[in-house]
């Protein structure tokens, strides 16, 4: 048994301080007094999170999920830990079939290796696939020659593998699909030309989650809520990149009262997140960062390089919340939105063991999975 002291406890409704965390592979509770012969870790005044969730991210430190390569989902795991990621969904983009297949399988091995103790990385839960059943009219940075007429006997085969996958709910075939894919894995809907009514229709086919809310789908006004506004009235799980780019920090409070805990952090990170301003590819097209910028040579904006913990300190201070809050939306609410919440996103008894220690500008100072330590 190990017990965290002098810390400020984040808790999914608030915060605790005066008490020690303790822990072995499991959370097993907050305590006011120490067992015997626990090991003792000073947090000397840090915030004590659970581990953050990223359902929605591509790449880190040059690797890409979509890659198909079980190498480079080790170093995007080694490289978010650092970030406080101690769980993620590797998001696949619409490449090739073929190529997806492989990135599904890739998946699929790395899973099995990244949950083993002596794994020194973020442990990969499933993926996501961000495609290929999108809208061509939407699709931002996906490459339009790979997208494909919606069928869920392609995705089926991988039931195992794919927690999440984003449609977009207007193209023909797509309802059906849906409800074929309902409690197999998490729909999401996103990259998408949907008006109100069309979004609508998703979250009855079994959508209840949209993808990097706001961004390539159809806005809100009064007279065309668009698939923004299905996201804002609904009950949905809503992702949000909070680098302030993709979407203002002055929208966030208007987000918070909209959607609470239903807010979800992603990066939506690239390959070149975690590595100097330059040309990079996403999905096999070239790219250009330019500080928290990323985009194509037309200009289209094409994913991030956003830090998680940069995420949850942007969300807190332009909305206006409290730590435990933002960091909720980083770990509980992610949890929640792909069915994990039993064993993964809060510091609760019988939870893995997955923390990390912040300070107040949210910076890593230290991460545990299943109670090991990790950085």
């Amino acid at each position: 048994m190990k017990a965290i002291v002098n810390g400020k406890i984040l808790l999914p409704d608030g915060e605790t301080s005066g008490k020690a965390l303790l822990f072995d592979e499991r959370i097993r509770g907050i305590a006011d007094t120490l067992p015997a012969d626990c090991g003792i870790i000073d947090a000397a005044g840090l915030y004590v999170a659970p581990g953050f969730m990223d359902v929605h991210i591509h790449g880190y430190l040059g690797a890409d999920a979509s890659d198909g390569d079980i190498e480079g989902l080790r170093k995007m795991a080694r490289g978010i830990l650092k970030n406080g990621v101690t769980s993620f969904l590797p998001t696949t983009m619409t490449v090739p079939w073929d190529e997806l297949e492989r990135a599904f399988g890739a998946v699929r091995a790395f899973m099995a290796e990244s949950a083993a103790p002596e794994f020194d990385g973020a442990q990969a839960l499933g993926c996501h696939a961000e495609g290929p059943f999108i809208n061509p009219r939407r699709k931002g940075a996906q490459a339009e020659s790979a997208i494909l007429p919606p069928d869920a006997e392609k995705l089926l085969p991988y039931k195992d593998v794919i927690r999440l996958v984003t449609i977009a709910p207007e193209m023909p075939g797509a309802l059906e699909c849906m409800r074929a894919l309902r409690g197999h894995m998490r729909l999401s809907i996103g990259h998408t030309d949907a008006d109100y009514a069309q979004a609508m229709a998703g979250a009855a086919a079994g959508a209840d989650h949209f993808t990097h809310l706001f961004n390539a789908m159809t806005g809100l006004s009064h007279r065309a809520p668009g698939v923004v506004g299905a996201a804002l009235a609904g009950d949905a799980w809503c992702e949000l990149i909070a680098d302030t780019f993709h979407v203002n920090g002055g929208v966030f409070p208007i987000l918070r009262k909209c959607k609470g805990d239903k807010m979800v952090l992603i990066t939506d990170c690239t390959r070149a997140g975690g590595l100097a301003d330059g040309e990079y590819t996403l999905g096999g097209q070239p790219i250009y960062v330019k500080g928290i910028e990323c985009r194509l040579a037309d200009g289209t904006i094409a994913g991030s390089v956003l830090r998680m913990n940069d995420a949850v300190r942007n969300y807190r201070d332009c909305a206006g919340v409290s730590m435990y809050e933002a960091v909720r939306c980083a770990s509980l609410s992610p949890a929640r939105s792909v069915g994990l919440d039993s064993i993964k996103g809060s510091l609760t008894p019988g939870k893995d063991a997955d923390i990390v220690l912040l300070d107040s500008a949210c910076q890593v100072r230290g991460v545990w999975i299943a109670g090991r330590r990790k950085a």
